[in-house]
């Protein structure tokens, strides 16, 4: 993706099932559950580098000992360094005598990350501030095990502002600034309350002091509190709470838009947001890892006990699209088949662009994550070659033109050709901060082939999204006219994106969107500027109404244009003026129906149709407008929306 944009996050959790002993009998280490948690993180890297935290759970541990631990670090690219601090600090035990390190037992009671449930969580920010306070785990302590809670999550609520009133309306003090602190205070309240009720039904059965937390324990139901905290909830998640105790719950929400998955044997359990991590840490195959069932919390309760329910109506699943176009590593099998399938859906528009001249043709990609629907398109362009050649061959034959210079002039000429056109200089650094000067350092940081692109070629290059054309036009664009094709083609293997995004892609100002301002420039072009104001009215009211009433009224910015003419005006905003190269420049943008044939389940595209899944959506989609119109920056969804 040429336009860098921040998402998601990733999620990690293992909970062994059996004592620290038999992974050191086992697998030479009583820290094997501490060491595939880090690799887990490792492998989802991908997923957040603004930031990491890890924690960490001790079952059945005395009165007196700790049970919880946790460490954060908002520093970028922290993750190796803090495994590292923590194997430093217990190889320095382990030196001076303190711990003996081939004792299970010993280093289970001395050492803070040898436990029984280990959680990491790797975080792009998406609100809320970038400090360690900021990096998941949040914790929640309290004396009583089964009050304590440590809350993580891929998440992002987008009716934070009515979850903290709910809070406020029962006599709390939430704290406002991010909606992992309400996630975490909503889930505590409905702990508290469950906890209180079971300790009065111990009391009043004449229940032991000394035998009372056992049986909280034993009875605390996790999934109901679960499903009881996540009734008003409208957004996008997969969160993991692990309660002192050591119960231990995971969710997805109801659409499925946040990922997870898990795998399951007698010695752990584990989770993590994308499959082949779990594959690669777990040495398993593809089938032994499952998703996790959108609308369901899967718990273990500390005994070791494995249950999934569910906490929410079964509703149509609406999968975020960009992990498969974009976020998720490409070695799923999956994911790897279908941005193969992005990549050959392309071909008709791109034939049609260069006029079905392949011979003055030169086909490439950039960024690099854009390689794997490279080379999808190019067995789509080679599968059209063959079937041209295959009915020309036939119809020579049936003409009796069928000759040795005939079948060179079919088969050898006009084929489609690949290059590897654009190189990524990973040694360069753009540290100038003043916009003019940092633009001129972005514009070399990629090198070009010289000499395998003619000056009568066209020039196809694959993008996996163009979101905000600001990279295009300003670097991208810029670099590619060094080689001086007659056009230049960008493709990008995703719609065009007209949309906020609400769950968890930093992805939300209106006025950001290439093919938003494209519609601007329509409209005011074409003398129906009004439509604007009266779309910015429209909005307002909207966001008067409840939140199950509202429709999404920014669609009609768009009604008036084909999909065709916006991308024709696209190719006009990022055309580089200021360059002596000049060409033709044409952007073309997947089509919405051939994403969803490319992809093999069913999948979200709120940002390229409008069609939001929850309230919230059409909640952010018309404050957004409403933001634009007015001159307000930040994220809709960060302001209080009832």
């Amino acid at each position: 993706m040429s336009d860098f944009l921040k998402h998601e996050c990733g999620i990690a959790v293992v909970r062994l099932k059996k004592p620290l002993a038999y992974y050191q009998d086992k697998y030479g280490s009583a820290l094997w559950g501490f060491n595939k948690l880090f690799l887990l993180m490792e492998k989802q890297h991908n997923r957040g580098q603004d930031g990491v935290g890890i924690g960490c759970a001790k079952i059945g541990m005395p009165a007196g000992q700790p049970y919880i631990f946790r460490r954060r670090d908002a520093k970028k690219d922290s993750l190796a360094k803090l495994f590292r601090t923590e194997m430093k600090s217990l190889e320095k035990a382990v030196r001076k005598g303190h711990i003996n390190d081939g004792d299970p037992v010993e280093l289970r009671n001395k050492f803070d990350f040898a436990g029984d449930i280990y959680v990491g969580h790797l975080r792009y920010g998406t609100s809320g501030e970038f400090d360690d306070g900021s990096c998941h785990p949040y914790l929640r302590r309290s004396n009583w095990p089964t009050r304590t809670l440590m809350v993580m999550g891929n998440f992002n609520m987008t009716n934070t502002g009515l979850l903290n009133h709910k809070m406020m309306d029962r006599g709390q003090h939430p704290v406002f600034g991010t909606d992992t602190q309400t996630v975490l205070e909503e889930v505590g309240f409905h702990l508290d309350e469950a906890h209180t009720a079971i300790y009065h039904e111990v009391r009043d059965e004449g229940i032991p002091g000394d035998q009372t937390a056992a049986l909280i324990s034993e009875r605390l139901e996790v999934d109901r509190i679960v499903k009881e905290s996540a009734h008003d909830w409208d957004g996008g998640y997969c969160i993991t709470g692990v309660v002192g105790n050591g119960d231990l719950f995971v969710m997805r929400d109801p659409h499925g838009i946040r990922p997870c998955h898990y795998i399951e044997t007698d010695e752990y359990i584990a989770f993590a947001s994308e499959r082949v991590p779990l594959m690669t840490v777990f040495e398993a195959d593809q089938d032994q890892v499952k998703a996790l069932e959108p609308g369901t919390v899967m718990t273990v309760k500390n005994t070791g006990e494995t249950k999934s329910t569910r906490f929410a109506e079964e509703v149509t699943p609406r999968p975020c699209s960009f992990e498969r176009i974009y976020f998720s590593r490409g070695n799923d099998p999956e994911i790897y088949a279908e941005r193969k399938a992005m990549g050959a859906a392309l071909v008709d528009q791109i034939v049609k662009s260069i006029d079905h001249d392949f011979e003055r043709a030169v086909f490439s990609f950039v960024p690099n994550t854009a390689e794997t629907a490279y080379y999808g398109l190019m067995d789509g362009l080679r599968l059209y070659r063959r079937r041209e050649v295959k009915a020309d061959i036939l119809s020579a034959l049936e003409k009796g033109e069928l000759t040795e210079k005939k079948l060179d002039e079919l088969i050898l000429n006009n084929w489609p050709k690949g290059e590897k056109i654009a190189h990524k200089d990973i040694k360069l650094r753009t540290f100038i901060s003043q916009e003019n000067n940092r633009n001129q350092l972005v514009s070399h940081v990629y090198d070009i082939s010289y000499g395998v692109v003619r000056e009568d070629d066209a020039l196809v290059v694959l993008d996996d999204s163009i979101v905000r054309g600001t990279t295009l036009k300003k670097s991208i664009l810029k670099i590619l006219a060094r080689t001086k094709p007659k056009k230049i083609v960008i493709c990008s293997t995703a719609p065009q994106i007209r949309y906020p995004d609400c769950y968890g892609i930093d992805m939300s100002e209106m006025g950001k969107f290439i093919a938003f301002q494209a519609a601007i420039n329509l409209l005011e072009k074409r003398g129906q500027a009004a439509l604007i104001e009266d779309v910015y009215q429209s909005c307002l009211a909207e966001l008067k109404k409840p939140r199950e009433e509202r429709v999404n009224v920014v669609k009609r910015i768009y009604e008036p244009f084909t999909d065709e003419e916006i991308s024709e005006e696209i190719s006009e905003i990022v055309y580089p003026k200021d360059i002596s190269w000049k060409g033709q420049v044409e952007v073309i943008y997947q089509t919405v129906e051939n994403l969803h044939s490319s992809i093999n389940e069913e999948s979200g595209d709120w940002y390229f149709t409008g069609n939001y899944p929850t309230p919230g959506g059409y909640a952010v989609v018309n404050k957004a407008f409403v933001d634009w119109r007015e001159g307000n920056t930040g994220r809709s969804y960060d302001l209080p929306l009832s």
